[in-house]
């Protein structure tokens, strides 16, 4: 307020255009700085009109902000491209160093030498005070093997560019041994350094929207495994986990045998499940629980629920007999021995697959009038007396 209660205070004013642009603290505030220009004398430097202005007088022009939300403000203009900022943050900071991102012609404006030298100081080039009306020049020099950047240039990569500090001086190495290859000189190495490093940046920003646009993008070996936003689509939807876990080891072998595996491994799954779990509820339902019969042969809805698993027909068409003579010794009753030779099929088949990811090798009997093509790795004996396909 002002102490004077005959004098108003100063009136804010604003575009409403420019405020539904870039927003309303945003606008208000860059018309506020914009009008400093009409009071006070730039200094024209890289193409720029800069200005100074202290802490304290925005501070009282503005006084319904704090400095941390100034510096929000001030730091949301440079993101938005229409302000460059050549001092440290204004929290920290006496002064506020700006130009608006508007390039002039100050060079034939009269007087322009004469405040070249109150520019944004060593971040921008490292010029020297020079006498009025004589033009300014650096002297070029190679650069040498101790050169650092200044705090100031660090800083600014930090407010202009979002480009963390860390970042810039892990650029550093690199920028030294190529230019001293080189061995040219130049008036202003913090400018070739501030190219460099934002060069990079954008490098960087560019490998990581790649790979995040790729995840599944990886070998497909035995351990792969769904990720687990996928699983919890798959849950959500209703699919037992158990159901999933014994895919796994068949999406896997099929993928593997194809030789090249989708860009969207998880897509493919999630629709490779959906198929199968809709398949297999329609075969599981039964009725009462009865004995299996001498004849029993499974659905051909079963043998549609393998094809979509990749698992061969003619291999499930094998394990049959043994199946059959299973469960009519066992004497045990179920509503489907659909769902249950499915299971016995999967079982068998993912057993073999690990089997042979293993590098396990046994003797086989070379195939008769009637293989199927199946690898046997273990006796009938052996496979009757594992149950763990029935639980």
């Amino acid at each position: 307020m002002s102490d004077s209660s005959l004098v108003p205070e100063q009136q804010l004013v604003f575009s409403p255009g420019l405020a539904a642009t870039i927003g309303l603290e945003e606008a208000i505030l860059l018309q506020q700085l914009h009008a400093l220009f009409q009071h006070r004398q730039p200094s024209h430097r890289e193409g720029y009109a800069w200005l100074e202005v202290e802490r304290g007088y925005l501070m009282r022009l503005l006084p319904f902000w704090e400095p941390p939300q100034l510096h929000r403000i001030l730091r949301s203009l440079v993101d938005k491209g229409v302000l460059l900022v050549g001092s440290p943050p204004i929290h920290s900071a006496e002064r506020l160093l700006f130009a608006l991102n508007e390039p002039t012609r100050s060079a034939a404006q009269p007087g322009a030498n004469r405040t070249e030298a109150a520019g944004p100081g060593p971040a921008f080039g490292g010029a020297t005070t020079t006498a009025p009306g004589t033009p300014q020049r650096r002297s070029a020099a190679t650069l040498s093997e101790n050169w650092a950047p200044s705090e100031d240039l660090l800083q600014l990569l930090a407010l202009n560019h979002n480009i963390p500090r860390q970042f810039a001086i892990d650029q550093l190495e690199d920028f030294i041994f190529y230019w001293r290859e080189r061995g040219e000189s130049h008036h202003a190495w913090e400018n070739k350094f501030r190219q460099h490093v934002t060069g990079a940046w954008r490098r960087h920003q560019q490998h990581q929207a790649e790979a995040a646009r790729a995840p599944d993008n990886r070998p497909l070996d035995r351990d792969w495994r769904p990720s687990e936003d996928a699983l919890e689509i798959m849950t959500r939807g209703g699919v037992d986990p158990d159901f999933i876990e014994e895919a796994i080891p068949e999406f896997i072998l099929y993928w593997r045998e194809r030789g090249e595996p989708p860009k969207e491994l998880n897509t493919k799954f999630i629709q490779h499940i959906r198929l199968q779990w809709a398949r297999y509820n329609n075969v599981a339902q039964g009725g009462e629980p009865t004995p299996i019969r001498s004849d029993w042969q499974p659905d051909r809805d079963v043998y549609d629920i393998l094809r979509l698993s990749h698992i061969d027909e003619q291999f499930a068409r094998s394990l049959i007999p043994e199946f059959i003579v299973y469960w009519r010794d066992s004497g045990q009753a179920h509503t489907s021995w659909n769902s249950k030779f499915l299971q016995h099929v999967k079982y068998h088949w993912a057993r073999q697959h690990q089997m042979q990811q293993a590098g396990h090798s046994h003797d086989r009997q070379q195939p008769g009038p009637h293989s199927t093509g199946r690898t046997r790795d273990r006796s009938l004996a052996d496979d009757l007396s594992d149950t763990s396909w029935a639980n």
